[in-house]
């Protein structure tokens, strides 16, 4: 399946900010937060203070947790984080991006916006039954989230640190085993 654009970079980004609290963190400062939001896309209202710092690094345990749970439980947070948010979905287009989905006003601060829009995003994981894009790194001693949106679903660990320590590992399994 592929997923719409602004479904793509809504998981890619939630996956990003889930990773940042892994070691080494990646995510620590106003300075790194706007950097993200930046590199990310996102749009609307950004206070680039210690508050929103705070808000967004605060998200990273419950998209863990999303993008790691089962479809059915997925379901169950999807919802609930919506309701939470009073979430109302309406077609927006801004900056060079077409028609797509928005659920909060870009008023709204980022961490509102950045938790509708994941929760938006994994509806079309969930309806598409494609929760099988997302897992944990199979690299033994990283516990990363891993997003896989190649063709033949054959993505399997979160970085090319982790892909590339595991390739160096076998290798040097098989070269030791000749």
């Amino acid at each position: 399946m592929v997923f719409a654009h602004d479904v793509e970079l809504s998981l890619q980004s939630a996956v990003v900010l889930a990773n940042s609290a892994l070691d080494p963190v990646t995510i620590s400062t106003v300075e790194e937060l706007s950097d993200f939001y930046r590199k990310h896309h996102f749009s609307g209202r950004h206070d680039r203070d210690a508050a929103e710092r705070d808000a967004v690094l605060a998200l990273r345990a419950e998209f863990r947790t999303l993008l790691t749970a089962s479809r059915e439980d997925a379901v169950g947070l999807v919802n609930r984080m919506l309701a939470e948010e009073q979430a109302l979905p309406q077609l927006m287009r801004h900056d060079e991006f077409d028609w797509h989905l928005h659920a909060v006003s870009p008023d709204a601060p980022w961490a509102t916006r950045f938790r509708v829009e994941l929760a938006m995003a994994m509806i079309d994981v969930i309806r598409g039954d494609e929760m099988s894009r997302l897992g944990v790194c199979g690299d033994d001693e990283c516990e990363g989230v891993v997003l896989d949106l190649s063709r033949n679903r054959s993505r399997r660990f979160c970085s090319t640190t982790c892909g590339n320590r595991n390739a160096v590992a076998a290798y040097r399994a098989r070269q030791a085993g000749a």
